[in-house]
């Protein structure tokens, strides 16, 4: 009697033939652009496209040699920690050393994206003859065996979201990949999760790929002995980095604290006696700025406007309906007087502000006059407020550190210029590379004298107390 064949299995070989003929598919279109441009790969060398240890990966890329539990790989953007990542996921079931597999992300679209779907992920690493079955409904990627590429046995990778620690309660896995960790909404609560379900197998063992940052997980990691960390930065990447990409991130933040963790790697420590935190500025931030009742430009005017001189602090700060403060906008710049003066000035038509504030103590009354011709140019006559640096900069700077810790101003990722109608993400990394780095009694930078002019006005009286609702300002809708 012949052996029912359940539409089960018949449903598993169609996806599996699918899944080859998509990939084939994709192999000859870049065979055939590649006969275009003359360049012809034999049989051997597409193969060997997928040795990853043995031809691709760089040494920073291979798994350490000795034998750890966990791997932390804490790497700059585009070193290609997804890759890795993928590659050694891919390695596991290969040689069979796992067969149930738990992919973690910050959310499930991450892990979709970026480590299943993605140009670097899973899918993508995997070879024409061995793809595996995505199914997106079961959150759940398949290998069934397959005697070419010598596995006897079926592997599952199940994907799981850091938003929902409690979905790792109760399954079990011999091996993890968890992407984008110092990024997981519930960080530590997932991280436990995890490990009390790596209890499969005789060797179980877990990846981590992740931008640093200063959290709690990640620092008792670098402090744990057993932890096998690798470091690297973008430029270890270069060789498959756009040269113009690379000059940009390059120009923009090389030297600069985001610059230290976005591109390098490193896990920037808050410094001791900074009266503001990352943690603060992180907790504070908000997605929108919502409507202002006042907006002041904040000047701290510089002597200078050569290279490498100091540059001209222009931050446009906003105190909400809600009485909260908001930074909008930094466009400090290093220009000539009457060059910042008209950013000042564009700033202020832009955002509708109802003031600009100006230092006096550093050049006098040729700060108002240099702000006056820029308004006469522009046609428009504006509010100048006049400020003394009578006291020193810590103390006119704890009261506005003050707010921050209250939770009073924020830094939003997007607000709307009712001047110039556009909504922005303000870039605000090198305010906020200032702020975290300046300790009082060191000359304070421009760019955070700026803002504490700003939200002096705003938020703060002449007793150094939070100031109440402006009640001349009216309603910005």
């Amino acid at each position: 009697m012949p052996r029912k064949i359940s539409p089960h299995a018949v449903l598993a070989a169609l996806k599996i033939r699918r899944e080859r003929d998509r990939k084939l598919r994709e192999l000859r279109f870049e065979e055939a652009k590649r006969k275009e441009e003359g360049v012809v790969l034999t049989a051997r060398e597409e193969v060997e496209q997928f040795d990853w240890y043995g031809r691709v990966a760089r040494e920073n890329q291979k798994p350490p040699a000795w034998n750890w539990f966990t791997w932390l790989i804490l790497a700059g953007r585009g070193f290609g920690k997804t890759r890795t990542g993928a590659e050694y996921i891919r390695s596991l079931v290969e040689t069979g050393k796992a067969r149930r597999i738990a992919l973690v992300g910050p959310t499930m679209n991450d892990v979709r994206n970026t480590m299943v779907e993605g140009p670097t992920g899973i899918l993508s690493a995997c070879p024409p003859w061995d793809q595996p079955i995505y199914e997106p409904s079961k959150r759940r990627i398949t290998w069934y065996p397959n005697p070419k590429a010598g596995r006897t046995e079926k592997a599952v990778a199940l994907c799981y979201s850091s938003e929902t620690p409690d979905a790792l309660r109760g399954p079990q896995h011999d091996a993890a990949w968890g992407d984008e960790l110092a990024a997981w909404e519930y960080c530590q609560e997932t991280f436990d999760q995890l490990l009390f379900g790596l209890r499969l197998g005789l060797d179980p063992r877990v990846v981590f790929t992740t931008t640093p940052r200063p959290i709690p997980l990640v620092k008792a990691l670098l402090k744990d002995e057993t932890v096998a960390v690798t470091r690297g930065s973008t430029y270890d990447n270069q060789a498959n980095l756009a040269k113009q990409t690379l000059a940009q991130l390059k120009r923009r933040y090389e030297g600069t604290k985001l610059g230290r963790q976005e591109l390098h790697g490193e896990v920037i420590e808050d410094i001791e006696g900074a009266l503001w935190t990352s943690w603060i500025l992180d907790r504070n931030r908000v997605d929108r700025a919502p409507d202002m009742a006042r907006i002041v430009v904040a000047v701290d005017p510089s002597g200078s406007s050569k290279e490498g001189g100091a540059e001209q602090g222009i931050v446009v700060c906003g105190r909400g309906v809600d009485h909260h403060g908001y930074v909008l906008e930094d466009v400090s710049c290093r220009e000539s007087p009457l060059g910042w003066a008209t950013v000042a000035v564009r700033a202020y038509l832009d955002w509708q502000a109802d003031a600009i504030v100006y230092e006096r103590n550093f050049g006098g009354d040729m700060v108002r006059s240099t702000l006056e011709v820029a308004m006469r140019n522009a046609g428009f006559y504006i509010p100048l407020i006049e400020v003394v640096a009578s006291r020193s900069k810590l103390i006119r700077a704890e009261p506005v550190a003050s707010l921050y810790e209250q939770c009073r101003i924020h830094h939003p990722r997007c607000a709307t210029k009712l001047g110039a109608g556009v909504t922005i993400a303000p870039d605000l990394e090198r305010l906020e590379d200032q702020l975290c780095n300046w300790v009082p009694g060191e000359t304070s930078p421009d760019r955070l004298d700026a803002m504490v002019w700003g939200m002096t006005e705003l938020m703060v009286d002449e007793t150094g107390l939070e100031s109440g609702p402006n009640p001349h300002a009216g309603y910005r809708g």
